[in-house]
């Protein structure tokens, strides 16, 4: 203020008192405002000449208190009467736009404050406030939304149902749009409310929103769906002086499509069930609801077993229908809270909430429900006239307030349907951190397996196969993996791996490449050109498309005779697909490849299909011969095999054998070639070699 009074003239006689009602003067009529005081408790009221100008009253007019509120217009009277009780009475300031009524009846509109000063014992002993002529602004205002809403209704009358209502949101106005959308004519409209119109219910957004509009003058825009009309309508509504301009678009269409995709993105598209978005959703959402409660949750890893063989042999199209069926029976093995999903393929997943705050009774009530499944998706399904059975695996996982992420929880259930399927399917099977670490350990042998095949870790080692007359008729490729942190390891340690993985395949491309390499620079030396290499093919090698392909393209490359070739295939090759198994092992006869089936009678003895097989020989297993002169079973298995061979005129290799004795009985009893560490162990080529050429080679002679 004192630097306000510096702008002041200060001239002889001219006090501080008036450089500031100089300066007040400035500032009101700059802001088109004016000061007013009320003295208590006489009410005694004063203005300012800019203030009395602003109305148009002279100046020296001095109104009381009574004569100033009657400036107020009559339905502004009672709302300032009241304020300025307040103020009076509890010192509560104000601030507030009312209408005045000036000299010669014109409306102003005003702002209005006070506030209130106290003396030293806190008794309101003063007020005192301004007034604030808002009249050319709010004209603007007004001025401004009625050319908006005429340009508005312009436009949007073009393509919208358009009607304006009054203040009480009653019909004034529709348009022929409105009647088409609201089934309804004009002349029924008009007078009725908006949610009359539309069968809305009194309480329910539609009125809340029109009124929040006429109260607060503010536009407001919402949809909602109205079931008399069967739609979904998007309303605008814009305040004007008379009431509400409001506009009405059809959008159902538009939230059909929009719900459509939605269910695209959350469900599956053939059973209708969650996916895995949605489940991963829902999982996330229990696990922030569990936070702070000891409440158990359940997840159930379900995967149908032998699906493939079904999608193979009757068709996808049953398979589909089988998907289909499943998801129905495990929805009804569940609560209605509880989320069945679909993965993918034929892999489901359950989500059961709020399973206890106990572990034990939780593990039991989630083994009552996947029993409930085992048995009820083992019951026979109809698949177009078919009669299909088929059974499940499933892996169980708990989780609560303190638990691993969604992604874990996912992988402890899936490692749990593995164990499942491991102990021989249509069973359950409760995650162990056991399988955690066993996972762990395979993935990192994964990783080690990958970098041996760059690094070239991997070597054959050959193992003698001796015939009747002691001389070597051939080898057997055995891979060896030279770590270079364990050393040299057997195949036992990773093949298992190497096969789920799916790394058995470039893994067996290359023992095939290489055994083929070593049988051509064999066939190059009179002494060993006429020796076999045998080489072990695993399921999932065989099962590859390309297989057959690779054999030859192998063989082509080296140089080979084919026969001097003989692949040993695993005696489960003739659990399914029997027919694929006999057409590729034909195609590979007729090229001349031995064909052998390794460990015979350890397997699946489908000795029904056996005499199809365009087979060269039995492979007798070691643990047959381990003990063939202590166990009488053994022995009679041994023998049996070498029966059945002589019979289908078959030759037969014995594997195992460690001690003459054994090699007697073997031979007492038929058999015409041997292996094993009576004769020589596996050993590098380099080795091996060495040992042909020695006078140890004897043994062989």
């Amino acid at each position: 203020m004192d630097k306000l009074l510096s702008l002041a003239p200060t001239q002889p006689g001219y006090s501080h008192e008036d450089a500031a009602t100089h300066m007040l003067g400035l500032l009101e009529r700059a802001a088109k405002a004016g000061a007013w005081a009320v003295d208590l408790p006489a009410r005694h009221f004063t203005w300012t000449a800019q203030l009395a100008s602003l109305l148009g009253i002279p100046s020296a007019a001095a109104p009381s208190f009574e004569d100033a509120l009657a400036f107020y217009a009559p339905e502004s009277r009672v709302l300032m009467a009241g304020v300025f009780d307040a103020c009076m009475e509890y010192g509560t300031p104000f601030d507030v736009e009312a209408q005045v009524i000036a000299a010669g009846g014109r409306l102003l509109w005003m702002r209005s404050l006070g506030q209130a000063l106290r003396d030293a014992s806190g008794q309101v002993v003063r007020i005192q406030g301004i007034l604030h002529d808002l009249t050319d602004k709010k004209k603007a205002e007004q001025d401004s939304l009625r050319l908006t809403m005429r340009l508005s209704t312009t436009l949007a009358s073009i393509t919208d149902a358009f009607a304006t209502l009054d203040m009480e949101g009653r019909f004034t106005y529709v348009n022929p749009e409105s009647e088409r959308l609201l089934r309804r004519k004009s002349r029924d409209l008009l007078g009725q409310t908006l949610w009359q119109a539309v069968h809305a219910h009194r309480g329910g957004r539609l009125r809340r929103e029109i009124r929040l509009a006429l109260v607060s003058g503010q536009p407001v825009e919402f949809e909602e769906f109205y079931a008399e009309l069967g739609k979904w309508l998007e309303l605008r509504a814009y305040p004007f002086e008379e009431g509400l301009a409001v506009y009405f678009r059809d959008i159902t269409e538009r939230k059909t499509a929009k719900d459509e995709i939605e269910h695209l993105a959350f469900y599956d598209a053939l059973t209708q069930l969650p996916n895995r978005q949605l489940l991963m959703d829902r999982l996330q959402s229990s696990l922030n609801d569990g936070a702070g409660h000891s409440r158990i949750g359940a997840l159930m890893f379900i995967d149908l077993d032998h699906f493939k063989v079904l999608n193979d042999t009757l068709g996808h199209s049953k398979g589909d229908l089988l998907l289909q069926k499943v998801a129905s029976r495990l929805t009804a093995c569940v609560r209605h809270n509880d989320t069945v999903a679909r993965l993918g393929g034929d892999e489901f997943v359950i989500l059961l909430e709020n399973q206890g705050e106990k572990l034990e009774p939780a593990i039991t009530r989630t083994r009552v429900v996947g029993e409930k499944i085992l048995a009820s998706l083992s019951e026979p399904y109809d698949l177009m006239g078919h009669e299909h059975h088929a059974t499940c695996s499933i892996g169980i996982t708990f989780f609560s307030e303190q638990q691993e992420s969604i992604g874990d929880l996912l992988k402890q259930a899936d490692l749990a349907m593995y164990g499942a399927k491991a102990a021989s399917r249509n069973t359950l099977c409760f995650f162990d951190p056991q399988m955690q670490a066993a996972a762990t350990a395979n993935a990192a042998i994964n990783v080690e397996l990958r970098q041996g095949l760059r690094n070239q870790e991997f070597v054959l080692h050959y193992q003698p196969q001796v015939g009747n007359e002691g001389h070597m008729v051939g080898v057997e490729a055995l891979i060896r993996w030279r770590h270079p942190k364990r050393g040299m390891v057997f195949p036992d340690a990773f093949i298992s791996q190497a096969e789920e993985s799916g790394l058995i395949l470039p893994l067996g491309k290359w023992v095939l490449e290489t055994a083929c390499a070593q049988l051509a620079a064999w066939a190059r030396q009179p002494e060993t050109a006429s020796l076999s290499v045998a080489v072990n093919v695993s399921v999932r090698q065989f099962r590859h498309p390309d297989f057959v392909e690779l054999v030859m393209a192998a063989i082509d490359q080296a140089g080979i005779s084919a026969h001097r070739l003989k692949l040993e295939l695993t005696e489960s090759l003739l659990a399914s697909n029997i027919e694929v198994t006999i057409a590729k092992m034909g195609i590979l006869k007729q090229a001349g490849v031995t064909l052998s089936i390794d460990d015979f009678g350890m397997g699946y003895s489908a000795l029904s299909y056996l005499k199809h097989l365009p087979l060269d020989q039995l492979k007798i297993d070691r643990s047959f011969v381990k003990d063939v002169l202590t166990d009488p079973n053994d022995a009679a298995i041994a023998r049996t095999i070498i029966g059945l061979a002589q019979s289908l005129g078959l030759g037969v290799m014995a594997e195992g054998v460690e001690t003459e004795a054994q090699r007697e009985f073997l031979v007492r009893y038929g058999c015409g070639c041997y292996q094993g560490h009576l004769f020589c162990k596996a050993l590098p080529i380099e080795e091996l070699e060495i040992f042909m050429r020695s006078k140890d080679k004897a043994v062989l002679s």
